[in-house]
């Protein structure tokens, strides 16, 4: 790992990467929305040899005590051996949990959608929104293309319909599940002293940290998450902010 790391540095510090993209270069993204026909949304999203996909499953449920007339988002991605040796079949792992929680993170710290409008009857009835994420093939930075392919999902989500009482998911109507706003969570590695965007896992396992910024259309920042033991400076922590709103922007007109 250690003769990885300092051949992995050299090159980038000559501005130079395995796949021959730039410091800040996203690898080719595509999206296909409404790809997961048992779902009430999805999306299949590719960014390089990463796939990913993503299911939105809404049901009705009883709210939090202290969210008495809100709805329920929750975000679970699911590690699969499959899709990269190194994951194992089990229990959640910790990168399956972080991966999750700071996607989820983003979406409800931007308010993406009004949690009230799903509720149905305050204190008793509420829609719960599950959005389930799973890589196919996991080469790298899957907080932004898992994130992404939530945000895809969940755009193209219909709610199912409700007869008597009770929710019919062989059949949707037409009511969307409206966004308010749009985030999208940016990643940049720090191997070394360089700063990269969009790692591969050969550069995500050799990355000394990492700051995941979140953010929406106007450029305000929802979250922040830091992880790697080496500590970041000021300046750059400016830095992947600043790229987070370039980059976010990018990808948000891809959706």
């Amino acid at each position: 790992m250690y003769a990885q790391k300092e051949h992995t540095l050299a090159q980038l510090q000559k501005g130079v990467r395995a796949d021959g993209r730039k410091l800040d270069e996203f690898r080719k993204i595509t999206i296909d929305a409404d790809s997961v026909a048992t779902a009430e949304g999805g999306a299949r999203v590719t960014c390089g040899d990463t796939h990913v996909i993503a299911g939105v499953k809404m049901a009705l449920g009883t709210p939090y005590p202290d969210t008495p007339d809100s709805g329920v988002l929750m975000v679970n991605v699911e590690l699969l051996p499959m899709s990269n040796p190194e994951y194992e079949p089990g229990p959640p792992s910790i990168d399956s949990i972080e991966t999750s929680r700071v996607i989820d993170r983003g979406i409800r710290e931007s308010h993406a959608f009004d949690s009230k409008s799903l509720c149905v009857t305050a204190g008793e009835q509420v829609w719960i929104v599950n959005v389930d994420i799973c890589p196919v093939n996991a080469d790298g930075n899957l907080i932004d293309i898992g994130g992404l392919a939530a945000v895809a999902a969940i755009k193209s989500a219909k709610f199912p319909e409700v007869e008597d009482g009770k929710v019919n998911y062989k059949k949707l109507s037409k009511k969307p599940l409206k966004l308010e706003h749009v985030p999208i969570p940016i990643t940049v590695v720090k191997i070394g002293d360089v700063l990269v965007v969009d790692p591969t896992y050969d550069e995500w396992s050799v990355a000394d940290a990492r700051l995941t910024a979140t953010t929406i259309e106007d450029g305000r920042l929802c979250s922040l998450q830091k992880g790697g033991d080496v500590p970041l400076t000021i300046d750059e922590v400016n830095t992947i902010v600043d790229l987070a709103v370039k980059k976010g922007k990018e990808l948000r007109k891809l959706l």
